[in-house]
């Protein structure tokens, strides 16, 4: 099985035809993909595997006036059937490797308490930094 793992940019909407379940919350819309695609500090990495996406990993660059620009990992999703096999790992390290490109110097990522696999990716990457905090989120509908 070959695992192409890549960055996709505007004009890569046809990568998204064949998208396994489970790797997105909610079915790719093709106009939201292609704003998100060419949204200036969005970025997204997928994995894809026979001409299907079966992974993907989104995030933002946060550039700020008064402290260090960073890489907000904003959402991973890999397919159930090609979970445990590296995926999920190697698409942050690839999201990861185009922060530092772009001038990041932190990344930080969130995730729900109880989702013992996302943690236990996070807490075994190789990267200098503090335990897990604790912090409480708000979420508005516009």
């Amino acid at each position: 099985m070959q695992i192409e793992i890549r960055e996709v940019c505007p004009g890569d909407e046809a990568v998204f035809y064949r998208v396994a379940e489970d790797v997105f919350d909610e079915p790719v819309s093709p106009s939201r993909l292609s704003a998100c695609l060419a949204g200036p500090g969005h970025h997204l990495i997928v994995a894809v595997v026979d001409g299907e996406v079966v992974g993907q990993c989104a995030a933002m660059i946060h550039r700020h006036p008064d402290k260090a620009t960073e890489l907000y990992i904003d959402n991973l999703g890999v397919a159930p059937a090609f979970q445990r096999r590296g995926i999920g790992r190697k698409m942050v390290e690839r999201m990861l490797a185009l922060g530092k490109a772009k001038g990041c110097e932190e990344v930080w990522v969130g995730t729900e308490p109880d989702n013992v696999a996302a943690r236990g990716l996070y807490e075994a990457l190789d990267l200098r930094g503090d335990e897990a905090e604790n912090f409480v989120m708000y979420v508005y509908y516009l």
